[in-house]
């Protein structure tokens, strides 16, 4: 039985530039670090998450051939490849605080729904991020 996610992963072009937007933009944490060769494992977490981490993947050797690799680029900067889903507390005060750390790419400013309240935003390459404000 499956009982736990332990990491979800979510394509970008630039790794630094990934963890950069993340944690001081976005504000999760950052997670693993690691280097084997030219591979590097790179995570963000929401803090004080010990659980589930986000892998900053980068398209390409190990894990893609060229031909894949250049496919998938074109697909992040698309906004092709899905994206990421957070929950907070309070969706208004965060769209006013990201806006403070230069966050600009909003696909939707906070908006009530049935469901809660949420808002949109793209990564810098263009990885769709829906938060959710719940009740």
């Amino acid at each position: 039985m499956i009982n736990k996610l332990n990491v979800a992963t979510i394509y970008v072009l630039d790794k630094d530039e990934a963890l950069d937007f993340y944690v001081t933009k976005l504000g999760l944490e950052p997670g693993s670090d690691v280097r084997q060769g030219d591979y590097r494992w790179l995570t963000v977490r929401v803090p004080g998450e010990q659980g589930t981490e986000i892998s900053l993947e980068q398209p390409g050797p190990p894990l893609h051939d060229l031909a894949t690799a250049e496919r998938l680029r074109e697909l992040i900067t698309q906004g092709a490849l899905g994206g990421l889903v957070f929950i907070a507390d309070d969706v208004p005060a965060l769209y006013d605080a990201l806006r403070a750390r230069g966050v600009t790419d909003f696909t939707q400013e906070p908006t009530a729904h049935f469901y809660g309240t949420d808002m949109g935003v793209r990564d810098p390459f263009g990885n769709h991020i829906r938060i959710l404000q719940q009740g």
